[in-house]
């Protein structure tokens, strides 16, 4: 008998994510049954648990996932050439976090998942490893930053990442449940905070 492909494994294991994903976005996390999932997916329980031990792995693979874009997103800002301002990062990955948090976008999920990581350790694995790289991201940004001249040449780049990365879980919220801030706000925010590397206007010359 022919051994089951790496590319047939992940094929199968992204339908019972997609699958999952359908089934949350329409009944929730706390209502959402693995009986679901398997009708949804058109899988037998035995697949499915071949691949997830629990409902709650599975909504930790679904953020995880979700947040591997905006991973690989913030890699390319940081090596980007010249570097952006703070403002540009921020309303570029606003950008993608509003793309990707329609009715059934992964997005949707990340509060539900970092409600669930405070009290399931099965969860927190999963966003912890999210949170640390992103963080690691926002530290060579930073680093790049007090490079440039941005931040004090003994800025506390570790320090400044931790409070950069801050950023984004609340325009998330802010974003999908009081629904009027937009990328474009939170960057003039940012820019008036963090105005590195902006050109100066006429009326704010020193």
């Amino acid at each position: 008998m022919p051994r089951v492909s790496e590319e047939h494994l992940e094929r199968r294991k992204q339908q019972i994510l997609d699958a999952a994903q359908v089934c949350f976005a329409r009944k929730g996390f706390a209502v959402t049954s693995m009986q679901d999932i398997f009708a949804e997916s058109g899988l037998s329980a035995g697949a499915v648990y071949r691949y997830f031990k629990s409902k709650n792995e599975i909504i930790a693979a679904l953020a995880f996932e979700a947040m591997a874009g905006l991973r690989s997103l913030m890699g390319e800002l940081v090596h980007s050439d010249p570097l952006p301002t703070p403002a540009e990062v921020v309303a570029t990955l606003a950008e993608r976090i509003v793309d990707q948090s329609d009715p059934v976008g992964r997005i949707r999920l990340a509060p539900q998942v970092w409600a669930l990581a405070v009290v399931d350790e099965e969860t927190a694995v999963f966003v912890r490893e999210a949170v640390h790289t992103m963080r690691g991201r926002w530290e060579e940004y930073a680093e790049r930053m007090r490079a440039q001249g941005w931040l004090p040449a003994d800025a506390d780049t570790p320090a400044v990442a931790a409070a950069l990365i801050s950023l984004l879980p609340g325009f998330i919220l802010q974003h999908l449940i009081v629904g009027d801030l937009t990328p474009e706000m939170l960057a003039r925010g940012v820019r008036a905070l963090m105005p590195y590397g902006e050109p100066v206007r006429p009326n704010e010359a020193p």
